[in-house]
């Protein structure tokens, strides 16, 4: 197997430590017990070499030999070829886990990024827009609680759909938003509770930490 390198920013402001996204690649890899490494690129100067791994500026993004993947969903996909503790490797199995991978990223995140991002900037919840946005997530949310109130994980066995789905609603619950769906925050207290999620938010805080004495911080 080729070396696998993680790339992700050299540092990020303290308050979005532990939510960057590079987070859920380490949970992945953390999961699969696969061998890989982080490599750094600067937070402050986004230049030519960062736009031609990530056209959009952001990260992480996934080396594997000469192949360069970015959008989490996609290097999860990856990973999943991988291993079959991502994404299983019977058909069946596979097209569930698939199904609500994309599920997490198209219909949940869709609602739960606007409204997050809103609480997160302080926004005025009395408006017609706040409450348009509260009304959409909340309908996800009405959608998914039975399903995760009737299994543990999404497909059968814990896979690459319960990395990006339990991420997706760890912020809406960071914001109270779960209050009304207990199977939703029961999932992601399940999810957060496991050792390779502990271990990755753990490495992830650490890596921007390091980084502060070199800024002076």
């Amino acid at each position: 197997m080729a070396d696998l390198i993680l790339n992700t920013f050299n540092w990020v402001p303290e308050i979005v430590r532990g939510f960057v996204r590079d987070l859920r690649v380490r949970w992945a890899l953390e999961e699969a017990a696969l061998p890989y490494r982080v490599a750094s690129v600067p937070f402050d100067d986004r230049g030519a070499a960062h736009l031609a791994h990530q056209p959009f500026g952001q990260v992480p993004w996934l080396t594997d030999g000469d192949l360069s993947i970015f959008e989490t969903g996609a290097i999860l996909l990856h990973l999943g070829n991988l291993s079959p503790k991502l994404i299983p490797s019977d058909p069946r199995g596979r097209v569930e886990a698939t199904q609500w991978l994309f599920a997490a990223l198209n219909s949940v995140e869709m609602a739960s990024l606007p409204w997050s991002l809103s609480k997160f900037m302080g926004h005025p919840s009395g408006t017609a827009a706040a409450k348009s946005i509260d009304d959409f997530l909340k309908l996800r949310l009405k959608h998914l609680e039975p399903v995760l109130a009737g299994r543990e994980w999404l497909a059968g066995s814990f896979s690459a759909a319960d990395i990006l789905m339990s991420d997706v609603l760890r912020v809406v619950d960071g914001f109270g938003g779960l209050a009304d769906n207990p199977a939703c925050r029961d999932y992601v207290a399940r999810a957060t509770a496991r050792p390779a999620f502990i271990k990755a938010r753990a490495d992830q805080i650490a890596h921007f930490a390091a980084a502060d004495a070199a800024r002076g911080a």
